[in-house]
């Protein structure tokens, strides 16, 4: 009898290992749409990273098919030809996507304007743009001043212009940002704006990437601003 429990034993102990081995599996199986994480349109790949370049998009895939207009786009705004003509150069361009990251930008080269933070600009600006931002840093320093900048929030970030110059990118982006800003010299007294106000602040900044170049910046080409 005992010999027989015991074979009786090994028969239920199969059937239940059998059992949660098809539940494991099942669960195990399932995909939710999101295992290749969410894109991050200034970030990016893990294979292509270099140490500070953090303004990148996805590198666009070469063997995609020409993007074509949607039925529903006019043709006829050129905020929606322009973006219809980098989608045909890159496909993998995402207004939407572009937008985010953008906005992710301002608050980057806003935050390492007031903190002096070069190396963080140098890759996220132009030559041209940069040696702007340099310069103001430069003088601040040279007068012992301080800046003090808090971006508060993003009211709004809308794509107003977009083309294709030559094979460059060109993308450029209206925001309206709500800001408090204050000035200090050097032994802490206030010389130009308000620690205690928040101020509408309204901004165009451009910009642009090389869309033949296996390098997948975007960098911010130009700035100006209503205020």
């Amino acid at each position: 009898m005992s010999s027989e429990f015991q074979f009786f034993d090994i028969i239920i102990l199969a059937m239940i290992a059998g059992f949660l081995i098809l539940r494991l599996r099942k669960v195990l199986g399932r995909r939710d749409g999101h295992e290749g994480g969410f894109p991050d349109q200034f970030r990016e790949r893990p294979e292509t990273k270099d140490e500070g370049d953090d303004n990148v998009v996805q590198l666009p895939d070469r063997s995609q098919p020409h993007a074509e207009a949607p039925a529903d786009i006019d043709m006829s705004d050129p905020v929606s030809a322009g973006l219809m003509q980098i989608r045909a150069a890159d496909p993998s361009f995402d207004p939407n996507g572009f937008t985010e990251g953008a906005k992710m930008a301002f608050e980057m080269i806003l935050n390492s304007f007031s903190s002096n933070d070069r190396k963080t600009l140098k890759n996220l600006l132009s030559p041209d743009v940069f040696k702007n931002f340099d310069d103001a840093i430069t003088e601040r320093e040279r007068s012992g001043e301080v800046l003090e900048d808090t971006l508060v929030g993003i009211r709004s970030a809308k794509i107003i212009e977009a083309l294709m110059d030559g094979h460059h990118s060109v993308v450029t982006v209206k925001f309206v940002s709500e800001q408090i800003s204050a000035l200090r010299d050097a032994e802490g007294n206030i010389i130009d704006g308000n620690p205690n106000e928040v101020t509408d602040v309204t901004d165009f900044w451009t910009f642009s990437r090389d869309t033949r170049s296996s390098d997948p910046n975007w960098t911010l080409i130009g700035t100006e601003s209503n205020n």
